[in-house]
């Protein structure tokens, strides 16, 4: 990923509470067919990520152990257009631009069949969404028929993500003057959309 240094992230926690708070990634692998990406909800799990497919998913025989992937996370993002920048007024040296925020995971993939790994990969998801769904009314497994529960465990495949490295790019218009970073800001909370303008006011890293 092209990343200049003003939009790299480096902040750890920054990075983890993107991926927490947007689990679903895009998982690309290269397989017989060429290029393949798979939207799958991703959890943190050690110094790696599980999660699951279904077992009519081709993916798990076309892209064997050991196979390296990549998963995408992407938080906020949004157009900018020049006429938010005040200096556009003084200058007119400003063209339009997309800010954004994503982590790219390189990764090794390792599948299981293993009735203990589908059943921890769904116990451990559903337990971190459910909680934060429906908070102490949460479903939870055990509150299925045990013998739908071991039927719809047939039907998928475990895996986990053995990570070797992380990168991450927050372009939030850096590049930028305060004022500039400021007006933009703003635009986008005119919009509705606190969630990126937020993003833009955290403070820069030291």
């Amino acid at each position: 990923m092209y990343s200049p240094a003003h939009f790299t992230e480096t902040e750890q926690d920054e990075i983890e509470r993107l991926m927490h708070e947007n689990p679903l990634a895009a998982l690309v692998s290269q397989g017989a067919a060429g290029l393949d990406a798979n939207h799958l909800p991703l959890l943190r799990d050690g110094e790696g990520f599980l999660g699951h497919v279904a077992l009519a998913n081709p993916l798990h025989h076309e892209v064997p152990d050991g196979a390296p992937v990549l998963a995408i996370f992407r938080a906020v993002e949004g157009y900018v257009s020049p006429n938010w920048y005040p200096s556009k007024a003084e200058t007119h040296k400003a063209v339009p631009t997309w800010n954004y925020q994503v982590v790219h995971v390189h990764a090794r993939i390792t599948w299981s069949h293993a009735a203990k790994d589908k059943r921890r990969a769904v116990a451990l998801l559903t337990a971190r969404h459910e909680k934060a769904v429906n908070g102490a009314a949460a479903w939870k497994m055990g509150d299925a028929p045990a013998d739908f529960l071991d039927d719809m465990l047939g039907r998928i495949v475990a895996f986990r993500l053995s990570v070797e490295r992380i990168e991450a790019k927050f372009k939030l218009n850096q590049n930028r003057s305060a004022a500039d970073v400021a007006s933009v800001a703003a635009a986008f909370d005119g919009q509705g959309r606190p969630g990126i303008a937020a993003a833009m006011r955290r403070p820069p890293k030291a």
